[in-house]
């Protein structure tokens, strides 16, 4: 029988029709004939969201670079990369993502119709299409941060789907380990994944019940009759080991559930105290199906971060209230506490800049918004105001101007724009004796503080908007280690007896991000949640709500 390939055409049926390879050719003639006229109408009306316009010249280069025919279904059976494709879907939630963005539970029903004789075409731009949103949405997150008001590097959006799917997944003898290299490699957010995992298991297994609140704190060994709901919450979080004893009176509040109750209060940025205070019943009160979203907005926060860093960064979490510096793996290589801006009025905002220099014993240039609230009125009431806070009046330039008696005339060019105010360096400098700069308009960096009594609470929004850090010393030597000479020593005596206002240009520029993440999964396997803060978290669950439909 003579065998000739089969060529596709615009026009199949004017194919020369020989014995032997007329029907074969046809038909895959038809189906990629089909597929062409779908794509290009960039809609499909099985599909949940059915238009993919915005996907559609991906769509068309990935089926282009096959001749159209495909992909996924080969002799009427979904292939092997199909199949795990749609097991990736149908696993979404497992990525903190929703599984019906990639018709999930439309995929069974899919492959029954196929096996009875249905359109292998449709079927197939239906899983490049899905596929697409996928990876789009594991790659980069769910929306832009930018739609949140968070000032964070936006990924590339034109990521080049096509040229992955068709040269890395669909050969791929293992395509869930290639739609992994997409991920962020950091082993925060791997631990995230598995920490959610956990916890949907455990928001099943939970009955619900709430602890009744008390008029006043519990202490150990005081009735409370919550404490069978207690212990069993605390056994099912893990914050009780498996198998711990608690057959002691049921009334009374005490023993291994007490210890218990510390480590829960640790891991919610609560005086770990071991009393059952409102605070504490709250945190513990809250429906575990709330952590499993908070663990969600975590992955989609952690995808907005870089692939990699230009250097190993500085990384501060508002939450949880803490600066990291991470080294070169992205493992933390130090770790401190630091006070954020007042969730009232002067919140920290989210971004990310490069740390460029570091001034010792710095003048605090008072920001904008701090002279008209603070600055402008207590000048109103007492014009020595400046010269009794050791601040000076000077020009836009730096000129001193005034650091007494403030006259009618200075006080409305500060008014109007034309003077501003700093405070002079020393150990009460509102910035204490460094700062850390990383240029921006928010006027916002890392600092010093005189007010050293605040970083022993366990909720630290109290300046501002700039950062208040803990160890300054070591974070500002850690800064400077690729500056020749720079040590921890010389880095506190710049601090301590140094010259007024010195620069130190930074020989590498680092990367410093400012984000917000309520759920952090340690390597101990603890799990630390924390309140919404600014309502960050609400916001984004929000704007997640009314997306726009993955075709966007």
């Amino acid at each position: 029988m003579l065998q000739r390939p089969c060529v596709r055409m615009h026009n199949w049926w004017r194919l020369v029709i020989t014995a032997g390879i007329a029907l074969p050719c046809i038909a895959m003639a038809q189906n990629s004939t089909r597929i062409e006229t779908l794509v290009s109408a960039g809609r499909l009306g099985d599909m949940r969201v059915p238009d993919f316009r915005a996907y559609q010249s991906s769509v068309r280069e990935f089926y282009a670079a096959g001749g159209y025919a495909p992909a996924w279904v080969k002799g009427g059976a979904v292939s092997a990369s199909g199949l795990a494709m749609i097991q990736n879907f149908q696993n979404a939630w497992k990525k903190g993502l929703d599984p019906e963005d990639y018709d999930a539970s439309r995929w069974d029903g899919r492959r029954q119709a196929l096996q009875a004789g249905g359109d292998p075409a449709a079927f197939d731009v239906a899983l490049t299409v899905n596929a697409m949103r996928y990876i789009s949405d594991l790659h980069l997150g769910r929306i832009n941060p930018r739609h949140v008001k968070f000032d964070l590097p936006v990924k590339n959006r034109k990521y080049d789907l096509a040229d992955f799917l068709r040269n890395q997944v669909l050969p791929a003898a293992d395509p869930t380990a290639a739609l992994a290299s997409l991920e962020p490699p950091f082993g925060g957010y791997q631990r995230t994944e598995a920490a959610l995992v956990r916890y949907v298991d455990l928001a099943r297994k939970d009955d619900g019940e709430k602890l009744p609140v008390p008029a006043k704190p519990i202490d150990p060994g005081q009735p409370y009759a919550g404490v069978p709901r207690l212990a069993r919450l605390l056994l099912l979080v893990g914050d009780l080991p498996p198998g711990t004893d608690t057959a002691g009176s049921p009334q009374v509040y005490g023993g291994a559930v007490v210890e218990g109750v510390k480590r829960f209060q640790r891991e919610h940025g609560l005086d770990a105290d071991g009393r059952l205070g409102a605070g504490t019943v709250k945190e513990l009160n809250v429906p575990l199906q709330q952590r499993v979203r908070q663990l969600q907005l975590a992955l989609e926060q952690w995808r907005w971060l870089p692939d990699q860093f230009s250097a190993p960064p500085i990384i501060v979490n508002i939450p949880d209230f803490r600066v990291r510096a991470l080294d070169a793996a992205n493992n933390v290589d130090l770790d401190m506490r630091v006070v954020v801006g007042k969730a009232l009025n002067t919140k920290t905002p989210v971004f990310a800049r490069d740390m460029t220099f570091v001034v010792f014993r710095p003048y605090w240039n008072v920001p904008p918004g701090i002279m008209r609230r603070s600055i402008i009125p207590a000048l109103r009431r007492d014009r020595n105001y400046v010269a009794k806070n050791r601040y000076e009046v000077t020009t836009q330039n730096g000129t001193v101007v005034t650091s007494g008696a403030v006259s009618d005339d200075v006080l409305a060019q500060l008014q109007s724009g034309k003077l501003t105010v700093r405070q002079k360096p020393g150990p009460d400098n509102a910035l204490g004796l460094v700062k850390l700069m990383f240029p921006n308009e928010y006027y916002v960096y890392l600092h010093s503080t005189p007010s050293t009594e605040l970083f022993a609470r366990t909720r630290r929004d109290f300046s501002s908007g700039c950062i208040r850090v803990e160890k300054p010393a070591e974070l500002t030597a850690w800064a400077l280690r690729n500056n020749s000479g720079w040590t921890l020593a010389r880095v506190q005596q710049a601090m301590q007896s140094g010259p007024n206002n010195v620069t130190v240009k930074l020989a590498r520029p680092i990367p410093v991000f400012i984000v917000y993440g309520t759920a952090i999964a340690y390597p101990n396997e603890e799990v630390h949640f924390y309140d919404d803060l600014y309502g960050h978290d609400a916001q984004l669950m929000e704007a997640l709500r009314k997306r726009s439909p993955p075709s966007s």
